[in-house]
């Protein structure tokens, strides 16, 4: 089955072609990054409107990879949530009715389940059950995963998610837009023992998150540092080292627990976050001391992508489920909500 992937939830437009029989045939991404810069954060309704000038130039580039046209296709799915919902409403009416028209079966698939799902696509998938660390700017959960649509929240984030952590703290440095990023570059010239953050929620049980008072740490620190407003550049890279040390050191120690409690030494980590190579080195050595293996999507693959939305809309095609002619979109959307597929349609 060839399925053709659309994914418009944020701030990138991503396109793809998956084959059920020989994989990944293309992808294509737009990043509008530039377009919102100047306002610091995403912009819902530029991004809808970008969404819609550069998703049906996308998707010609994406079938002219694959050597496709829309006759080839078998189905077609669009993410339709959890996002914006102007940005979400681009794509699944784009998606519903390109459908219509080919009269191709259509699914909307949940945002989080495409990043769960995303390392199925590289050489070495991972096999069920496993542990799920979704990390990101928007979400930040814990999730056992026993089958495709098989899902248990065993923790999550009760404030920030840690993504948004990062872009808040680097805004409050002056970092560039994305901040995310930007404040991980800067932490590898800064001294990760120079200040005490704490870890969060680290001395009692359990496997949620909080990171607003890590932030609110940051925001202090920078305010006994700075001279008339002004951090000096040492100071600026220690905080962000600190920081994202607090963050790394809570997220894998909640990753460690998972596991204990579970009995499942496989985890795979997913979303925006995941590509911080400090996190996946400490991640890698955790799994590792209790014996497991932890996988990842390559990092084009962590941020917002059509790829993961083709594969998870292609397995949930091949199990004959698929969206009647409404256009739905749900901006918040529980992940274990989702329905399960039978065993020997997965």
């Amino acid at each position: 089955m060839k399925v053709l992937g659309l994914e418009t939830s944020c701030d990138e437009t991503g396109i793809a072609v998956y084959d059920t029989e020989r994989g990944l045939l293309s992808h294509r991404l737009y990043s509008q990054i530039a377009v919102h810069a100047e306002y610091g954060g995403v912009v819902p309704e530029l991004a809808s409107r970008d969404h819609v000038r550069k998703a049906l130039p996308l998707i010609k580039e994406a079938l002219a990879d694959a050597g496709m046209t829309t006759a080839d296709l078998d189905g077609i799915a669009y993410t339709s949530g959890p996002g914006l919902v102007g940005a979400l409403l681009v794509g699944a009416c784009m998606g519903r009715s390109l459908a219509w028209s080919l009269d191709l079966p259509a699914i909307g698939v949940h945002h989080m389940e495409g990043h769960l799902l995303a390392p199925m696509l590289e050489e070495t998938p991972p096999e069920f059950p496993f542990i799920a660390l979704l990390v990101s700017g928007g979400h930040t959960q814990l999730v056992q995963v026993d089958a495709i649509g098989e899902y248990t929240l065993l923790g999550e984030s009760l404030d920030d998610a840690a993504g948004e952590a990062f872009d808040k703290a680097a805004k409050m440095m002056g970092l560039p837009y994305p901040g995310g990023p930007a404040l991980s570059k800067l932490a590898n010239e800064g001294d990760d023992k120079r200040f005490d953050f704490p870890r969060p929620m680290t001395d009692r049980p359990g496997l949620d998150f909080s990171f607003s008072g890590l932030k609110t740490c940051v925001r202090t620190k920078i305010l006994e540092l700075a001279v008339d407003g002004v951090l000096a550049e040492q100071d600026k890279a220690d905080i962000a080292a600190c920081f994202q040390a607090a963050v790394v050191d809570t997220l894998a120690l909640k990753c460690k627990r998972a596991m204990q409690q579970t009995g499942i030494n496989r985890m795979i980590i997913a979303g925006g976050v995941g590509a911080n190579q400090k996190l996946r080195q400490q991640l890698r050595e955790t799994a590792h001391a209790l014996k497991g293996e932890v996988y990842y999507p390559r990092p084009e693959f962590c941020t917002d992508n059509g790829a993961m939305i083709a594969y998870a809309g292609a397995r949930r095609l091949l199990a004959q489920q698929q969206a009647d002619l409404a256009v739905k979109v749900v901006p918040r959307w529980p992940l274990v909500e989702l329905p399960a597929l039978a065993e020997q349609q997965v």
